[in-house]
């Protein structure tokens, strides 16, 4: 990652820190949104290329990080980071079935100090997370605010999964991704339009973050009609892989 995209996301690093520090080192403090997601709005985003390098960026500030891959149908985040996946029935899937499971056994430690995903299995049956509810997912999150500092989450754009609408119910702040697609703004506003039909609050996903941008037409006055706002635009090409 070039150094005009780290500053970019070291801007949203800085969104998602306390205001007054009272003296103290970061390290020391607790984030006040300490559970972000991450949510593409159409093609040609890499949410999982973003997450990594910012994953990369904050453990390297002293946060001790955690990553959920939340894509459990098609999960990616594992090799991005260079591990190994887990077996059938590990990771995700046991923390979201047992109350009783033990987290430190289901966490993928990366070769990076402070930095650990919580994948799901590319081996699981897809119809193996049709069961769960969004407490499954709170009391997952609730447990992983008590180990890190910081925890994000990849969210798939999927209405109907309970973990995908559940994680925008239970994070503190989240960004949608879009590149130049005549849609990203469209999409952004059914996705949230149902889920204020069932009753979540959609006010912390109002910050977009273009990705793989190529100066094309793309018209971002829409995406401010909308009441939405540009927190990062990534131009392609500005990644380096950093985080294996």
């Amino acid at each position: 990652m070039d150094r005009q995209a780290e500053r970019k996301l070291g801007g949203i690093f800085q969104k998602l820190s306390p205001t007054d520090l009272v003296g103290a080192e970061l390290q020391d403090s607790r984030l006040i949104y300490s559970v972000v997601g991450f949510m593409p709005a159409s093609d040609f985003t890499d949410n999982a290329l973003l997450i990594s390098n910012l994953a990369y960026l904050l453990s390297q500030k002293g946060l001790n990080t955690c990553v959920v891959d939340l894509k459990v149908f098609y999960p990616n985040l594992y090799q991005y980071f260079d591990v190994k996946p887990n077996k059938r029935g590990g990771g995700l899937i046991r923390v979201l079935k047992s109350d009783k499971a033990d987290f430190r056994d289901e966490l993928i430690q990366t070769r990076h100090e402070r930095l650990y995903l919580l994948s799901p299995s590319p081996y699981d049956l897809i119809e193996e997370y049709f069961d769960f509810e969004f407490e499954h997912l709170e009391r997952v999150i609730e447990t992983l605010k008590g180990m890190f500092d910081i925890i994000l989450l990849d969210i798939p754009n999927i209405p109907a999964l309970e973990l995908s609408v559940g994680a925008m119910k239970y994070c503190h702040v989240g960004f949608f991704t879009g590149s130049e697609r005549v849609d990203v703004a469209g999409n952004i506003m059914k996705m949230l339009d149902y889920v204020s039909s069932i009753g979540i609050s959609t006010a912390k996903f109002t910050s977009v973050i273009l990705m793989n941008l190529q100066n094309l037409p793309f018209d971002h006055k829409v995406l401010g009609d909308f009441g939405l706002k540009i927190a990062a635009a990534l131009p392609a090409g500005c990644w380096r892989a950093s985080c294996t």
